[in-house]
């Protein structure tokens, strides 16, 4: 989505990472997944875990905003 948006992951201004789970070991083990895509690029960022997500099966979600200059 970030590249069809002529964006990269520098872009990124937050995130939010929403994990179906009552496990604070689930939260951290996709919260690793999430800095290790980012690497160096840290941002604000809201981990929350939920009690279900909108598709059946799905145990994460993750919105990114990313702010890039109108050419």
């Amino acid at each position: 989505a970030l590249k069809d948006a002529g964006a990269g992951i520098e872009d990124v201004i937050s995130t939010r990472v929403l994990v179906a789970t009552t496990r604070q070991k689930d939260l951290g083990a996709a919260w690793e997944v999430v800095r290790d895509a980012f690497g160096d690029h840290d941002v604000p960022s809201t981990l929350m875990g939920v009690t279900v997500l909108g598709y059946h099966d799905q145990l994460v979600e993750i919105e990114a905003v990313a702010a890039v200059l109108d050419a």
